[in-house]
């Protein structure tokens, strides 16, 4: 279970990160981003059901309130790309990307809070 939830956790990175460059690089919001996005997210939000059930369940640390926020903030991001994509004005998908780069930010910083709190067990 426990080499899922890292595959999990390292390919909703990846998805995440290809969507949110790919979105800056194309300057506009695209469904291929958006479907990305949720791809990381439900990757993401299971990967981390996984890890929280190997852990006992929520951690009220750094990284658990990280974490809580970053899946919060995903599922807002996502919700929130879809009804861009579908309004389709093209200032907001001209725009989105900088939101998408806030969200990704905090991703990564729950990302390497979490590697930096498990390698110690995991060595140990």
């Amino acid at each position: 279970m426990v080499i899922a939830a890292v595959v999990g956790i390292l390919l909703a990175a990846l998805l995440y990160t290809i969507a949110v460059f790919a979105e800056r690089r194309a300057g506009i919001l695209r469904p291929s981003h958006l479907a990305l996005f949720w791809a990381g997210f439900v990757v993401d939000t299971t990967a981390t059901t996984l890890m929280s059930i190997i852990a006992g369940g929520f951690e009220a640390d750094v990284h658990g309130f990280l974490g809580f926020s970053a899946i919060a903030v995903m599922a807002a991001h996502s919700i929130w790309a879809t009804v861009v994509m579908l309004r389709k004005q093209e200032a907001w998908l001209a725009r989105f990307h900088k939101l998408s780069l806030a969200v990704w930010v905090l991703w990564m910083i729950t990302l390497v809070t979490g590697f930096a709190q498990a390698l110690p067990k995991m060595m140990g």
